[in-house]
């Protein structure tokens, strides 16, 4: 009898533990579907507040802060912002990220969310930033692609970067265009880890593309 109720327990667990992974996983589907839709600063804040809710609850789970940094970086790309503003949001970008990075520390896509965020720290003011934040994206990228290689965002932004470099400098750029076509070939061959998991970056690239045939 003892054996019997010990079973149905573990079962029970099971079952409810099922349950909830399913719900976040809907919940979490549902919010990202809503991406494609921002245009605003405000857009953007009401998604970041969506993940925020889920990670409140889903305390374990690093995806929910990812793509809250995710939304404040965005925000920060906006050209109606001051640079204070732009910093403002970058800041509670920076905190998520060293929350998730306490969550997932082998994760690549938390190293590639570090170096967006170096990205969009450098663009508030590129002559005075640029020299003491390119070190830190680039050792980002290098961290993403140590722990997997084949990741196109942190391809992407090693491309993105070093052609924006390459471009100041009045560089050739054309190396950079050859490699975003073939980032861009085989993008669709990536394997994402869930349904969840990040899979920004392909229309970025496309746009690297279209500006080399330019």
């Amino acid at each position: 009898m003892k054996k019997t109720t010990l079973f149905v327990c573990a079962m029970l667990i099971a079952a409810l533990a099922m349950g909830a992974d399913e719900k976040y996983y809907q919940k979490m589907g549902e919010t990202l579907s809503e991406f494609s839709s921002c245009r605003s600063v405000e857009d953007f804040q009401s998604l970041a507040n969506k993940f925020r809710v889920i990670a409140s609850v889903e305390k374990e789970e690093w995806l929910p802060l990812y793509y809250e940094a995710h939304c404040y970086v965005l925000i920060s790309f906006m050209v109606d912002l001051t640079a204070q503003e732009k910093d403002a949001y970058l800041d509670k970008a920076s905190a998520l990220i060293e929350s998730m990075s306490e969550l997932a520390p082998k994760e690549a896509e938390v190293q590639v969310m570090t170096a967006f965020y170096y990205t969009g720290s450098l663009l508030v003011n590129p002559p005075q930033r640029a020299m003491s934040t390119t070190p830190l994206i680039h050792a980002a990228i290098a961290k993403a692609l140590v722990m997997e290689p084949n990741n196109p965002r942190a391809l992407f932004l090693r491309i993105s970067n070093e052609m924006g470099t390459a471009s100041y400098f009045g560089e050739d750029i054309a190396p950079y265009c050859a490699q975003a076509t073939e980032l861009l070939s085989g993008w669709d061959a990536y394997e994402l880890k869930s349904p969840i998991h990040p899979s920004w970056g392909k229309e970025e690239v496309e746009g690297i593309v279209r500006s080399c045939g330019e």
